[in-house]
């Protein structure tokens, strides 16, 4: 259990290259010894590098949070909240938890948590809907802690890194309205 003081707190214009680090970092800890080396660094290049979430983060839909370590600032983790782009059918209100990456020493001290009710207060403050998000199916570890915040299955997608197919299994999460 993480006995680390985390701090969560909205993105900005800027941290981009905190996002990426923090990206690659967890990407690299959560896959290597399940995805060829070349294909994981190739892999990691391409889909955390600052430019993508520098695009994120202008778009006005879009809603991120840095988990930070303190003292100091140190980025650790973060949330991506998206309109929903997964092979399953979608309602107005649907967001997509694109991603949800926190470090492993910073794991189970409730961060996780915390980023994910902050994108559950997101929804239920546009009026509700459900939070959808695709997990590796053999990630363990995170279908877990998706089980214990409520998902469900809703679907499955197959996605490719190097020239190996994956398959996540699409969760869902409903979001009440808040009572006026």
């Amino acid at each position: 259990m993480s006995e680390l003081p985390v701090a969560l707190r909205p993105c900005v214009a800027g941290d981009e290259h905190a996002l990426a680090l923090v990206g690659a970092a967890t990407f690299l800890e959560t896959y290597a010894g399940l995805v060829a080396g070349p294909d994981l660094v190739a892999h990691t290049r391409l889909q955390h590098a600052p430019s993508v979430y520098a695009a994120w983060l202008a778009d006005g839909q879009a809603r991120l949070w840095l988990a930070t370590v303190e003292p100091g600032g140190a980025p650790v983790g973060y949330l991506v909240l998206t309109q929903p782009d997964l092979p399953v059918e979608t309602r107005p209100g649907d967001f997509e938890v694109k991603r949800i990456y926190l470090l492993g020493r910073c794991r189970g001290g409730g961060a996780g948590k915390r980023l994910m009710d902050a994108a559950a207060d997101h929804v239920q403050a546009c009026g509700g809907g459900r939070l959808l998000l695709g997990v590796y199916r053999r990630n363990a570890a995170a279908l877990a802690f998706y089980a214990r915040y409520g998902f469900a299955q809703v679907g499955t997608r197959r996605f490719q890194v190097g020239g190996q197919q994956y398959e996540d299994h699409v969760l869902g999460y409903e979001v009440a309205p808040r009572a006026r």
